[in-house]
């Protein structure tokens, strides 16, 4: 595909359809029942604060794993990021952008996770909430898939879309990572004889191999890596300086937050200059 084919696919037609309306409109309601949902996550509107459900297990101080709880002022941002996206989307200029058209049914179903994964869990069933956080993870990474593939019209678009987007997947990474080890202890998993830290660092390196590929693959895409590296990075505080502590993993954690920004910053330094490149052949190509 040629860079002007990749650009015209990003481009709105000249008109939109009444399913582009629909799922304008879909966007913007999941986006609020995502904002609702976490109202009440927060133990607001009758709800239970979700350190507090699921018998304390997604607390900050539930397993190695698991994020200081300033981290989790994080979801503000990426909420406000989502809606900004879904007001943007809704305008008329893009109803009939192919990349939206793209990607919103699957901007929808991460909402919608979003909401069922705080409903579980303040049904306190700990159990189902790692195959919906799964789920999330797999949409979010499928529309990094399509965002990569598929460049932004603009600044606006690149900011609004790619940005909120990639914060979210960054997040639910260590999310998926946290939430995964709270399971496992509350069903009695002993590790098969090894040591808790060692599972701990093993776990907090594959977040930091995917987020070594998020940077390599998408050139060094910043949002997600920012979003991933905050996660590891209160882990390490968690471990450092509240229980359980653990100074191994508290360091694993701050070396891989380093490592994931480091590799992002050279992915996109590279990327920079390939794109330079790229121009200077074409420009030399017609001269």
């Amino acid at each position: 595909m040629t860079s002007t084919e990749t650009r015209s696919e990003t481009r709105p037609s000249a008109r939109g359809t009444a399913a582009d309306t629909v799922r304008q409109i879909l966007v913007l309601v999941t986006s609020l029942l995502a904002i609702v949902a976490a109202f009440i996550g927060s133990g607001a509107a009758g709800g239970t604060p979700i350190q507090d459900a699921a018998g304390g297990w997604l607390d900050a101080d539930s397993t190695l794993i698991a994020p200081a709880r300033s981290a989790f002022g994080i979801w503000s941002v990426i909420y406000t990021g989502m809606l900004a996206y879904a007001i943007f989307q809704v305008l008329p200029a893009q109803r009939a952008s192919a990349r939206h058209r793209r990607i919103g049914y699957a901007v929808a179903a991460s909402l919608v996770l979003n909401a069922v994964w705080i409903g579980v869990v303040q049904l306190d069933l700990l159990w189902a909430s790692l195959p919906v956080i799964v789920a999330l993870l797999v949409v979010l990474a499928w529309l990094f898939v399509q965002l990569r593939r598929m460049p932004p019209s603009g600044v606006v678009d690149a900011v609004v879309t790619d940005g909120s987007i990639g914060l979210y997947l960054g997040w639910v990474v260590v999310a998926t990572a946290a939430n995964a080890t709270a399971v496992l202890q509350a069903a009695g998993f002993d590790g098969w004889g090894l040591p808790a830290e060692a599972w701990a660092i093993g776990v907090i390196a594959a977040a930091a191999v995917v987020g070594v590929a998020l940077a390599l693959w998408g050139r060094g895409r910043i949002a997600p890596a920012l979003s991933l590296a905050w996660g590891l990075s209160w882990v390490a505080v968690g471990r450092l300086t509240d229980e359980p502590a653990s100074a191994s993993t508290g360091i694993a954690a701050a070396i891989a937050a380093s490592v994931v920004i480091v590799v992002t910053l050279v992915a996109r330094i590279g990327a920079g200059r390939s794109t330079r490149d790229d121009r200077g052949v074409g420009t030399s190509g017609h001269g």
